[in-house]
């Protein structure tokens, strides 16, 4: 009867080991995030997965070994390809954009990004854009900071011309303006 105890037991133990395992092992590290904004109407719905550095090399030439390297075809965040929508027609980096979803990507450079907007949308981020589906390219200049953000970070903040989106990771900082047409 001991014998029986003891084998219920372990097995039990076991099963909760793995399942404790599973949740932990499960969380992922690059989390989904919607950022939303709202202003005179204007609706932004924006969806990302948020890597994290982790002490990883994260922009520079390839010979370096970065994530993300200058030139290439980068999905603005990790996993899925991230995605916009947005409710009226606007400029967007003082380009004309239609009110719609779009697939959202860069080329980052060290001193610009050329930032894309597709119209394929419901694509893994490691599937590259049919670049003839781009709506709109705009370059974008490189600002970068002493302080580190450790997770890629895509916000909205208001300024007396529209909406700023800005999109920070390690070093480096981007500022899109957004305007209502």
């Amino acid at each position: 009867m001991k014998k029986v105890i003891i084998i219920i037991i372990v097995v039990i133990v076991a099963i909760a080991g793995y399942i404790g395992f599973r949740v932990i092992s499960s969380r992922p590290l690059s989390p989904e995030q919607t950022v939303s904004y709202n202003h005179d109407g204007l609706d932004i719905n924006l969806v990302y997965c948020r890597p994290s550095k982790r002490g990883r090399l994260i922009f520079g030439d390839s010979s370096a070994g970065p994530l993300v390297p200058y030139g290439k075809y980068w999905r603005l965040g990790a996993n899925e390809a991230t995605e916009i929508t947005l409710s009226k027609d606007v400029t967007f980096g003082g380009k004309t954009l239609k009110a719609g979803s779009y697939r959202m990507y860069a080329v980052p450079n060290e001193l610009s990004w050329g930032l894309s907007l597709n119209s394929e949308l419901g694509k893994w981020g490691f599937d590259e854009p049919d670049n003839s589906l781009d709506v709109l390219k705009i370059e974008v200049p490189v600002d970068t900071e002493p302080v580190s953000t450790e997770q890629f970070t895509i916000a909205f903040t208001n300024d007396s011309t529209g909406v700023n989106m800005g999109i920070a990771w390690d070093k480096l900082r981007l500022r899109v303006p957004i305007q209502i047409q």
